[in-house]
């Protein structure tokens, strides 16, 4: 198991290809050869599948995100059969494959989606609150106007490990009456001004709050912990699973797994 997250972007061929930061720690782990079969349960950019098709393995990968699957097909004509896509959560993989000589998951979420201000991931840019990888369901702006505040301090004490998540609750709770929150702007100013930020803190007050949100939205826990099982059960035997988490929660969900 390998803990970071992220994806740099670089020049190939005239096109911008998406390095993940960990890209040579996987490879190593994976040791991907021809012939092989590697599940991508987290295809995103298409970092990790492009350089295992580099190395000459077959790739099934996976994705939720229609974005991501539209925009790897042409890598999927360029791999000449070798590159399955699969528009699913990453939890439904056996599904998908009978056996596989190993998988990564490179858990949380992209450097594509947080760069879209119209996903509303992120508070650097305002856009939609809404944060669904899959683009269907419940958005973030549903949980946030309509859960009880007794919810969303759980929600964003337990996922998002906020210290001031009873307060942000109830002051979400009290705001929305009279305004309900649909950008990711307003929630985040909304929740600075509430909490302030001392001069210490090196992440913005509504930080850990957006993480709880999407965690919960895309119920991130359970699709990890889902995947694992899913990943034991195609592995073959000796086969080889690389698993890059992003922050404690899931750290833990993996520690235990391979424990």
């Amino acid at each position: 198991m390998m803990t970071g997250h992220g994806d740099d972007p670089h020049a190939v061929g005239g096109l911008v290809r998406h390095i993940p930061v960990l890209l040579a720690e996987v490879l190593e782990a994976l040791e991907p050869k021809a012939g092989e079969t590697i599940v991508d349960g987290t295809f995103g950019a298409g970092g990790y599948t492009t350089a295992i098709l580099e190395r000459g393995a077959s790739v099934v990968a996976i994705d939720r995100d229609p974005d991501a699957i539209a925009a790897g097909k042409a890598l999927e004509q360029q791999a000449g059969g070798r590159l399955k896509l699969v528009q699913e959560p990453f939890s439904t993989l056996d599904r998908h494959v009978e056996s596989a000589d190993g998988v990564v998951l490179d858990i949380g979420v992209s450097s594509m989606q947080l760069d879209q201000a119209g996903r509303g991931f992120s508070f650097r840019a305002d856009g939609p609150l809404d944060m669904r990888m899959a683009q269907a369901g419940l958005s973030a702006a549903d949980v946030v106007n309509t859960f009880k505040a007794g919810d969303l301090a759980r929600i964003f004490g337990f996922l998002g490990e906020e210290r001031h998540a009873g307060r942000i609750a109830r002051m979400i709770e009290a705001r929305r009456e009279r305004r309900p929150f649909e950008r990711t702007l307003d929630l985040a100013d909304a929740i600075a001004t509430h909490v302030g930020r001392a001069p210490k803190d090196n992440i913005h007050p509504a930080t850990r709050v957006f993480q709880a949100l999407r965690i919960f939205v895309n119920d991130e826990l359970g699709e990890l912990a889902s995947a694992l099982f899913a990943a034991e059960r195609v592995l073959k035997p000796g086969g080889r699973l690389a698993v890059v988490t992003f922050h404690s929660l899931e750290d833990r969900i993996v520690k235990r797994f391979i424990a």
